[in-house]
């Protein structure tokens, strides 16, 4: 099959399929550019993710950790396979992948959509190298303590800077209410915002005077779905997009907002939880009706940022630093610039990561760019 479509200057560098028929294992690992250091990236584990998705998925992870300033370019993982699998057969699975990428050193595994801190246990005692570990084992639990959650609650504040209503009162909307999602819902909540909507693959709930978050999360962590919540009207999961609020944080699968659904969104700020959550036709659609767009690499970084810190050492409040540090500067130099240049929150992100990966290339060999 004919890859050579999907390169460009910054990459990939590498794009490696898996296929072991004994164990059942299909997978993809894309390694995009590792100028800045060795790749960063989560192993996202769903029966029908392509391969210029996986490549679309770790150049988002490029971005994102050339625009947060960490040492690790970006990758991604992708394992064919249902994540609801029962856990002997997914820690079969896992343990397989972690085999084969054994000797692909410049990429470093995390958990993402369908893996979590045990999966990265099980790739560390296969092959020593895992990111998002369980805290007994020594790592910084990025999902457990919400690391990308919270980084998304920094992006709101000093994005709040750039629009006309504060978050005290606000409606919120979720869009995906997994471990992101519940996260930043958590943290928005505890600041004033007002949770309004929430989807999940089971269906979507909306009350305009607001939800109760606890009744939701326990919802959640008895494996039940938001479309059980009792004080709401409930909708199938894409009607989501056209609830009514000020914030709305997809936090689910890449290109939920498209095309065809764009003009539906009734919402003032968008700040993506999930990565590639739109394409650049519908960013500048956004942008044409006002709706301030955080790109995503900037708004959802808490997570990468937190297995940096963990990857050389630090501490879980030295990740929660680094994580308010950087999303606030780097969402106020992106809006700064959109706004003293005229031009789309993407387009200023964009030029501010590629600049820091230019510098960084000038300095490798052109082979180990």
């Amino acid at each position: 099959m004919e890859l050579f479509h999907l390169a460009d200057e910054l990459g990939p560098v590498k794009i490696l399929h898996i296929h072991e028929p004994v164990i059942g294992l299909r997978a993809i690992v894309v390694v995009d550019n590792v100028a800045c250091g060795p790749s960063i990236g989560g192993v996202r584990m769903a029966p029908d993710v392509s391969v210029q998705e996986a490549c679309r998925l770790a150049r988002a992870m490029t971005m994102k950790n050339a625009a947060a300033g960490l040492a690790h370019g970006g990758g991604k993982a992708v394992i064919f396979a249902d994540a609801k699998m029962a856990d002997p057969a997914k820690e079969q699975l896992i343990r397989a992948f972690a085999c084969a990428i054994k000797d692909l050193h410049d990429y470093i595994p995390g958990p993402d959509m369908g893996t979590d801190e045990a999966c990265m246990a099980w790739v560390q005692d296969e092959i020593g190298r895992a990111v998002g570990l369980p805290r007994a084992i020594g790592g910084i639990p990025l999902d457990e303590i919400g690391a990308t959650g919270y980084g998304l609650a920094i992006c709101v504040d000093a994005a709040l800077e750039f629009c006309d209503f504060a978050l005290a009162g606000a409606r919120l909307v979720v869009q995906g209410f997994g471990s992101v999602g519940k996260n930043v819902a958590r943290f928005l909540v505890e600041n004033g915002a007002v949770l309004v909507g929430v989807a999940d693959s089971g269906g979507a709930v909306y009350n305009e005077q607001g939800l109760d978050l606890p009744t939701l999360l326990a919802l959640k962590g008895k494996g039940g779905s938001v479309a059980h919540y009792t004080d709401g009207q409930v909708f199938a999961s894409h009607e989501v997009i056209g609830f009514a609020c000020d914030i709305w944080i997809p936090a689910a699968r890449p290109d939920v907002i498209h095309h065809d659904n764009v003009d539906r969104l009734q919402a003032r700020l968008v700040v993506p939880g999930a990565n590639i959550p739109f394409n650049d036709e519908v960013a500048a659609r956004l942008h044409e009706r006002c709706v301030l767009a955080v790109p995503d690499y900037i708004a959802n970084a808490g997570g990468v940022i937190c297995a940096a810190v963990e990857y050389h050492g630090g501490s879980q409040i030295a990740a929660f630093q680094e994580i308010s540090e950087k999303i606030r500067c780097n969402t106020t130099a992106v809006l700064t610039d959109m706004r003293q240049k005229e031009i789309l929150p993407r387009q200023a992100a964009a030029d501010m990561a590629v600049r820091r990966l230019q510098s960084a290339m000038a300095s490798r060999r052109w082979h180990l760019f």
